[in-house]
């Protein structure tokens, strides 16, 4: 692996594990066993490596929510597309953290990601189209809007709420149940839409995904 390469997965897996506020470019490269030195070589300071970082995340995301061209969706669609972006906020968790801080510190950062932003929106109302041609929800087209912000509102949000109401108390830590709970709630914005076709399938393949975040909230606090 190259260097660069290099450099750009150990600064995300320091950044996922202690915080980008708390890591620095002497502890990346100390962490990699190279100079600080090399690492300017390859990167100007903190600031590229995070930026460098989102356009990695930025890429993936582009490629997952891409809408078949020869085939109709299906309500597997969905849950794939909901596990996958899921897993890149776990991959990625660092910006989601601290995504305000890093937008504000960054004006280039900044309008990408609004750029990013609207292009996403774009591409989930496209998969709320695709499922509504499809028969699996009924909503007009006022709906799908509203249904598709909502549901960019709460995955990108979803990592503040964790922090700010679950884990409340010391040593509780993030964790891949809790995130995925948030998978259960977008499903529950979809509900009201469901046709009665797909009001059991859905239900059914929801029950599998494991707890909800109510049953989390339950357990925890029992």
């Amino acid at each position: 692996m190259k260097t660069r390469d290099r450099i750009i997965q150990a600064s995300k897996e320091l950044f996922n594990e202690q915080g980008e506020r708390n890591v620095t470019t002497n502890h990346i490269a100390s962490h990699l066993g190279i100079s600080p030195g090399n690492l300017y070589y390859h990167f100007k300071n903190k600031q590229q490596i995070i930026y460098d970082i989102y356009l990695e995340y930025e890429k993936q995301v582009d490629e997952q929510l891409k809408v078949p061209e020869d085939r109709p969706l299906a309500i597997n669609d969905k849950l794939i597309y909901l596990q996958v972006i899921f897993q890149g906020l776990w991959d990625y968790r660092f910006l989601h953290r601290d995504l305000q801080h890093l937008l504000e510190i960054d004006d280039e950062l900044h309008k990408r990601y609004n750029d990013f932003f609207k292009r996403c929106l774009t591409r989930v109302h496209s998969i709320y189209s695709g499922l509504r041609d499809s028969k699996i929800i009924d909503a007009t087209d006022q709906e799908l809007r509203s249904l598709g912000l909502n549901t960019w509102i709460l995955v990108t949000s979803w990592f503040g709420f964790m922090h700010t109401n679950l884990l409340v108390e010391e040593g509780q830590e993030e964790s891949r149940e809790l995130l995925n709970a948030g998978i259960y709630q977008i499903f529950a914005l979809e509900r009201p839409y469901l046709t009665d076709e797909y009001r059991e399938p859905v239900s059914n393949m929801v029950a599998k995904l494991g707890e909800s975040i109510d049953n989390l909230i339950m357990l925890r606090d029992s």
